[in-house]
């Protein structure tokens, strides 16, 4: 099994590299998407922040914390598209024009090669501002920033990447169902986009469970920042389940896979 894991890994590194060499090659189109890519990111913070301004707080937190709350989001965003970025809609066109029938037919594992077909560099922008707005609001709140501390943030964003792929990963095998899922892909996208920035207590206490049991949008963010913060009180649920989020991640991406490993079995060629 670990030698299996290690092929895998090295394989990934070998198809990734290749994929961000391609896309290296044009180089002015990439600094004009990066700048835009920031730009994008930039101002949907800066909504908050008039928010803040005209309000003073959302739901109690104030302009650094929020700052933390959201960077930990863009963060996380950023891992998931630098690895898995693939997963956000092109399996349904990989299905529909049966270039899915080439990966059945390579010594190499399906999933992979979906992920690695192409890398958008862009993703730079997504992991820039949120290292940065973590970092800013980090050095605006008094948190000890001990390793402990700093190493859950870490993981945080990992098991955030994790839960963002495992819901893309869940809607792309329904491909092999439904052909095209762009539709799923989107509003994912979209709900992630619009609500992961803003601490959930603002919301009534059915739909913090739902954006808990249902849609797993909290521990993302909102639950490792009230960690992290010490604002687990505040929680719908209990706090142990909060410094669990990392783990859930891990737990809810293996399930994602196994069901993907399911689905495949339902693939039929559209004959393309």
């Amino acid at each position: 099994m670990i030698t299996r894991i290690r092929r895998q890994a090295r394989m990934y590194r070998v198809l990734m590299g290749a994929a961000m060499r391609a896309q290296g090659q044009y180089r002015a189109n990439l600094i004009i998407e990066l700048i835009g890519a920031i730009a994008y990111q930039g101002a949907g913070f800066a909504f908050v922040w008039v928010v803040v301004d005209r309000f003073g707080q959302i739901g109690g937190w104030g302009l650094a914390e929020l700052a933390l709350l959201y960077g930990l989001r863009l963060g996380a965003h950023g891992v998931f598209t630098s690895l898995f970025a693939q997963l956000m809609g092109p399996i349904s066109d990989v299905v529909r024009e049966g270039e899915f029938d080439r990966y059945l037919t390579r010594p190499v594992n399906p999933l992979l090669q979906l992920v690695t077909r192409r890398f958008n560099l862009t993703v730079v922008g997504d992991l820039v501002g949120g290292a940065a707005l973590v970092v800013a609001g980090a050095s605006q709140i008094d948190v000890a920033w001990t390793a402990p501390a700093v190493a859950y943030l870490i993981l945080a964003v990992v098991g955030g990447a994790f839960i963002e792929a495992a819901m893309h990963l869940t809607a792309s095998a329904l491909s092999f169902r439904m052909i095209t899922t762009q539709a799923i892909s989107s509003a994912i996208d979209q709900l992630l986009s619009t609500l992961g920035g803003y601490p959930q207590k603002i919301f009534p206490i059915g739909f913090q469970l739902g954006l808990t049991f249902v849609f797993p949008l909290a521990f993302m963010a909102y639950f490792p920042a009230t960690v992290l913060l010490g604002r687990t009180d505040e929680l719908a649920v209990p706090g142990w389940l909060a410094v669990l989020s990392p783990a859930v991640g891990v737990i809810l991406l293996l399930a994602a896979y196994g069901f993907w490993r399911g689905q495949i079995r339902h693939y039929a060629s559209t004959g393309n």
